[in-house]
């Protein structure tokens, strides 16, 4: 028996892995569309219509999560208005490439190659930073709100036009462009938000605080988002069913994995956040390969990294929430008795 259009399995999947991927999108500020997609490619979906879905889910999952972020100030409008023309600029020709991809009968083989490298290249700055993590001094607890000294060192360089920063300090319109054009390049060309290389762009190339980078890329997501979706669309490349119900899931997932930034430390769980990525990363591999040697074995563990690895890492978030939250009623217990 099928619901609309999908087997009663299949309409879980979506549903629960919509809402394991708002939770990470709403506590890492990285947009779940780098999972969304290859999950399509993997269940066979065209790579247009992978693509478009997963950029047309980044914009749902954009728009709960920016009011959550807009609720403690921790956007700069400007500085995301400049970002999403030039985000737009690039998806647009990265879309436009992709539809010559495909023409050539390559694009699902490109997109999951680029995957594969970027998400490997991603997780492993990740548990590089983990692993430093050892290194820094305990009392140090505000070291990830400071501009990091990549970016203090490139708005050293003053080439005009110089942009304020809402967050304090200065950055050059053509580093801002660079950096906003070539996050829209890769986003339209893989389908991809582009929030888990934006953030990391916004932080280190353009320098604002941690906190700042993480909205201000939610904000310029959301817009560049709905160009992406709408590039798409107009060629029917999004598929509103599937669209639909990770929308259901991530609702509630991506205000939970929000709120969860200001209760569970980023720390505690950024090793398995680059884990996931790598784990991703060798599931689109074992995906290609599995193509190449015309097998469905490897297939099948493909879609477990693939998937199990975002469930692992957002089941980890809810349980450090959920822990937060009976150590506090812990510590409220005993203050209320000894007040009788």
């Amino acid at each position: 028996m099928e619901i609309l259009g999908l087997s009663p399995a299949l309409l879980a999947l979506f549903v629960s892995f919509g809402f394991m991927v708002g939770v990470l999108f709403g506590f890492f500020g990285m947009g779940g569309s780098f999972l969304i997609t290859p999950t399509l490619l993997l269940l066979d979906y065209p790579a247009p219509v992978a693509i478009g879905s997963g950029l047309a889910f980044y914009f749902g999952t954009s728009v709960i999560a920016v009011l959550k972020h807009y609720d403690v100030g921790q956007v700069d409008y400007k500085l995301g208005a400049i970002l999403f023309v030039v985000l737009s600029i690039g998806i647009e020709l990265g879309s436009r490439l992709v539809f010559g991809l495909e023409a050539l009968g390559i694009a699902n083989l490109v997109t999951g190659v680029a995957y594969v490298v970027l998400l490997a290249g991603i997780g492993a700055l990740f548990l590089r930073r983990a692993a430093n993590l050892d290194d820094e001094d305990a009392d140090d607890e505000d070291v990830d709100d400071e501009i990091p000294a990549i970016g203090q060192k490139i708005q050293s360089y003053t080439v005009p036009p110089m942009i304020s920063l809402t967050s304090g300090g200065r950055a050059s319109l053509w580093t801002i462009s660079g950096a906003g054009g070539s996050v829209g390049l890769v986003s339209g060309l893989i389908g991809v938000g582009g929030g888990f290389i934006r953030m990391p762009a916004i932080y280190y190339l353009i320098g604002t605080p941690l906190t700042a980078a993480v909205g201000t890329s939610l904000f310029a997501g959301l817009f560049s988002g709905a160009f992406g979706t709408f590039t798409y669309g107009m060629s029917g490349s999004v598929d509103l069913t599937v669209v639909s119900l990770l929308l259901v899931g991530s609702a509630l997932g991506a205000r939970i994995g929000s709120a969860a930034t200001t209760i569970v430390e980023e720390d505690d769980v950024i090793v398995y956040f680059g884990l996931m990525m790598v784990l991703a990363s060798a599931g689109i591999a074992l995906s290609e390969l599995a193509n190449w040697l015309g097998t469905g074995a490897l297939d099948l563990v493909s879609v477990f990294l693939l998937v199990g690895s975002s469930f692992a890492v957002a089941l980890m978030i809810l349980y450090q929430v959920v822990k937060s939250f009976d150590g506090d009623d812990a510590g409220v217990q005993p203050a209320a008795d000894g007040g009788d």
